[in-house]
């Protein structure tokens, strides 16, 4: 276990690497490998573990009863999953977990972080303070897509989506953690219609991209 790249998760930010293996004991944590396209979590199972990707990364996707799936975010090394359900353990899971490559979690018992050890270590009460924080974090992503997803032509929810890309790199080339489908999936259109739309943008001057990497110019005065 690499403790120092766990002292650099916000999970388990300001905890000194020397403490973090008793911490990890008691919250009887337990490393996991996945291939990609492997099921984690599925959808209507509960759970009482979060999971931290220690490597690779994890899509949190919706399907309904038609097949049609739904990306909600992508959780890359350092982040967390399934937090909120783990702290109600008796709430089915509404979405899925699935491994967008091929990667390894680390498991920790959400009831052993809420619960003060016998010691009430200052570091146990950091840790929740931590969790706070990425809660809170989460949230303010599932707010992003809800904010991407409101325009009602697909020009409009691309240029919601890269734009808080842009921003978020500090740069008008980035790129961001979907293939095309994954991407049309995250932001609810059908995928030939995005690939379409984005030619489009790009004939009209407002980007370029190469797979994932994407580069803004131009202003979009074009219908949204």
């Amino acid at each position: 276990m690499d403790l120092d790249f766990l002292t650099q998760t916000q999970l388990f930010r300001n905890i000194p690497v020397g403490e973090l293996s008793g911490l990890l004991n008691c919250l009887r944590a337990v490393r996991r490998q996945y291939e990609k396209g492997a099921v984690l979590c599925s959808a209507g199972e509960r759970t009482a573990s979060i999971g931290l990707v220690l490597s690779g990364s994890v899509h949190i996707e919706s399907d309904d009863v038609w097949g049609n799936k739904s990306i909600l975010s992508s959780v890359g090394p350092g982040q967390v999953f399934a937090e909120t359900y783990a702290c109600l353990p008796d709430e089915p899971l509404m979405v899925s977990v699935t491994a967008a490559e091929d990667t390894a979690v680390l498991f920790l018992q959400a009831a052993r972080l809420l619960a003060p050890c016998s010691r009430a270590c200052p570091h146990h009460a950091q840790l929740i303070r931590n969790l706070l924080f990425v809660s809170a974090r989460k949230n303010l992503t599932l707010s992003r897509r809800i904010f991407h997803t409101a325009p009602k032509t697909i020009r409009g929810r691309l240029l919601s989506y890269l734009s808080m890309q842009a921003i978020h790199a500090g740069s008008d080339s980035f790129s961001i953690p979907f293939d095309r489908q994954q991407l049309a999936d995250y932001l609810g259109v059908d995928r030939s219609a995005l690939s379409a739309e984005l030619g489009r943008m790009r004939r009209d001057g407002l980007l370029d991209f190469k797979k994932n990497r994407f580069r803004l110019h131009g202003t979009p005065d074009a219908p949204v």
